[in-house]
């Protein structure tokens, strides 16, 4: 069963009654050194795996010299890591932060900053931000609000995968389009092949600034490097973290020169962002992310749902799924959180998503052995 928290920790988590001490490639240990099959990835983040001897070694030897000293002074590590964003994304400049609710919340600064009195951002319903103020306030969905109204002003839903919803809720004060190029924490729901690039269209038609929340679907989660690649589009603002050190705190925002040239000293700032620590490791994951391993994200993410479609599991009602970014839609009367359990159980860590579904985000290193295992648990689960 889920565990609750105990009497130190505000109550925000329900935990599974599992402690984890060790990772090594796409496994997890527990503290009775029990081997876990990790089909989770911290939630898109280990996306590398556990102990990358390569990662390991640039976080040691940046920590060995250095810790912090503030964005004050100059960082070669932020600058290298800086030039790879802006070369492998196709835009100009780049923001460091903390995690991705600190890039979303620097992004819509950004625009509204660029917008010189327009203020008003167009987010689709289900979308997730993330938690802090204006972040929940452009995440449309109505369970993360309540408690915490008044929302921040501004923001405008419309449904998502619906380019003529946006169109209709364009007017004078409309600044920006902000999405997620496939949406994560609402089942992974992919919307259609031009989706994006109607947003893009519709963008430059009406001098506005696209947003992509790349939070979860960067860093090779979807078979390119940024799911937005997939449309061959450009947008005005990307927000990143997650994936981008392998599970060291970091976040980033890349913007054009159009909107970089809005942003002043005194504009927004983060004592944190770009830990060179941080930054050393994100250096490597670039590096490691290799057309190799976008091969083998795109290859196994196929053979996965194959395989899942092949088990002929009555309970299962629809696979979703782009590279190794998977929702199983699981039939109304099955628990997935009971079932997420049932893996767990099992020594195979899964996780949820929306409504009823079974989320799937392994490492992009997985082979198709690893991809035999979980297929066997499902089995075995829903034979039992």
């Amino acid at each position: 069963m889920v565990k609750s928290n105990n009497i130190y920790h505000v109550n925000t988590y329900q935990r599974f009654d599992v402690e984890f001490i060790k990772g090594n490639g796409v496994y997890l240990f527990d503290k009775e050194g029990n081997k876990f099959l990790d089909f989770l990835s911290g939630i898109a983040v280990t996306c590398l795996g556990h102990n990358n001897k390569e990662l390991v070694t640039a976080a040691i030897n940046q920590i060995n010299n250095l810790w912090h000293v503030s964005n004050l002074f100059l960082s070669t590590p932020q600058e290298d890591l800086a030039k790879k964003l802006t070369e492998k994304s196709g835009l100009n400049k780049v923001f460091f932060c903390n995690s991705g609710t600190e890039a979303n919340e620097a992004a819509i600064k950004f625009a509204r900053k660029f917008g010189n009195g327009k203020s008003t951002i167009i987010t689709a319903d289900g979308g997730f931000h993330g938690r802090t103020m204006g972040s929940l306030s452009a995440s449309a969905q109505k369970k993360l609000w309540e408690g915490f109204y008044p929302l921040a002003p501004g923001f405008v839903n419309v449904p998502y995968n619906d380019i003529e919803a946006i169109k209709n809720a364009l007017d004078k004060s409309t600044i920006a389009v902000m999405v997620e190029p496939v949406q994560g924490e609402n089942g992974v729901v992919i919307p259609s092949d031009n989706y994006l690039n109607n947003i893009r269209a519709l963008c430059n038609e009406n001098n506005l600034i696209m947003i992509v929340d790349e939070i979860q679907t960067g860093f090779g989660r979807t078979g390119k490097l940024f799911a937005y690649q997939h449309n061959n589009i450009t947008p005005d603002i990307v927000t990143l973290a997650k994936g981008i050190a392998n599970g060291l705190p970091l976040g980033a925002v890349l913007c054009s020169d159009k909107v970089a040239g809005a942003i002043t000293p005194g504009s927004h700032g983060s004592t944190f962002g770009g830990n060179p620590v941080s930054v050393s490791a994100a250096n490597k994951v670039i590096d490691l992310i290799t057309e190799e391993i976008l091969t083998n994200v795109n290859s196994m993410g196929k053979l996965l749902s194959e395989k899942i479609a092949a088990s002929n599991i009555e309970e299962i009602k629809g696979i979703r799924n782009t590279g190794l970014m998977v929702g199983i839609e699981m039939s109304p009367d099955i628990d997935v959180k009971e079932l997420a359990q049932s893996f767990l159980s099992k020594k195979v860590v899964v996780g949820t998503a929306g409504n009823n579904i079974l989320r799937l985000l392994p490492p992009l290193i997985i082979e198709e052995k690893h991809i035999n295992i979980f297929i066997n648990t499902l089995t075995k689960i829903f034979n039992k």
